[in-house]
């Protein structure tokens, strides 16, 4: 499982013109599941998410988490995060799940993180979405649940 995650002051996701979720300060997290993955991989981004210290403290340090600072989490699915761009011009997304083995371990990455105790939002899982975001920083890291040493 492949996530981009940004701090973030705002975010918010469009469907057909229609807001569906929305966030102030926090994490927007774009969420790429493969074939291979897991409900382990699942938890282990939620683990990750929950306490990456990626927000400032008093001497501006990046020492707190969403937890900590109280943000919320918007997650969006994004299948091309499984690309693999190696050959060609086009990317191959042989190695993104099939929405029936995705969406299951995408709603799972999200109750994970709302039994956390996480203030969570979503997008709509197979949509076409519209992403608006206020990147704070910026600040951005990847997470990704097969390069754990």
């Amino acid at each position: 499982m492949r996530a981009v995650v940004q701090r973030v002051s705002s975010a918010d996701v469009t469907v057909a013109g229609a807001s569906v979720g929305r966030i102030g300060q926090g994490l927007l997290v774009l969420v790429g599941i493969e074939r291979d993955d897991s409900a382990d991989d699942a938890l282990y981004v939620a683990g990750k998410l929950r306490d990456l210290r990626i927000f400032e403290d008093t001497d501006r340090h990046l020492n707190r988490s969403v937890q900590d600072v109280g943000g919320s989490v918007m997650v969006v699915s994004q299948f091309t995060l499984a690309g693999d761009c190696r050959r060609g011009r086009r990317p191959s997304f042989d190695a993104a799940a099939p929405a029936a083995i995705a969406k299951p371990l995408y709603e799972h990455l999200v109750r994970a993180l709302k039994a956390e105790g996480l203030h969570v939002e979503t997008g709509e899982f197979q949509a076409v979405m519209q992403v608006a975001l206020v990147n704070d920083g910026p600040v951005t890291v990847l997470l990704d649940s097969k390069k754990v040493f």
